[in-house]
């Protein structure tokens, strides 16, 4: 299971963190908001899509009530946002549908953060599986996903 990739990420790179573990799915937003006992927009979703050579992928992480503003990110990356196919996801992230977080991530793997997460005081990421989440202020998030920049992409 990928949650123990991300377990394993963490303690490589000294992050002491508690993976959030639930009996229940949190799949979905409204489903880890639930899980996790938050507003659906404190959950820190990870969105994947292809690079320009369709080799590797990008994750945005963004707040849980956004969606990407598909003007903003052909600006901010020189194309069309086209989202990872559902057999490309576990390849390109190294984690299922589901579980895709930006942690432990191949390193061929560029990680965002969408402004949309700074207003609030700590997010809910995934950690790699279809029922994990971790607690992170957004500088903790930042450092912990080695973001290359914050990125306003969201509408």
């Amino acid at each position: 299971m990928s949650v123990e990739i991300v377990r394993n990420y963490f303690k490589e790179n000294n992050i002491e963190k508690e993976i959030l573990e639930f009996p229940v799915s949190s799949a979905t937003v409204e489903l880890a908001a639930q899980a996790a006992g938050v507003e659906p927009a404190r959950i820190a979703k990870t969105l994947s899509f292809y690079t320009k050579e369709k080799d590797a992928a990008i994750l945005i992480v963004t707040a849980g009530d956004m969606k990407i503003d598909n003007s903003k990110f052909k600006h901010y990356f020189g194309m069309k946002a086209k989202m990872l196919s559902a057999d490309d996801v576990e390849p390109l992230t190294g984690h299922a549908i589901g579980g895709v977080c930006p942690f432990g991530n191949p390193e061929s793997t560029a990680v965002y953060l969408d402004v949309s997460l700074k207003r609030f005081e700590t997010v809910f990421p995934a950690a790699g599986s279809g029922n994990s989440a971790v607690e992170l202020t957004c500088g903790e998030l930042e450092t912990a996903a080695k973001a290359k920049d914050w990125i306003d992409v969201c509408k």
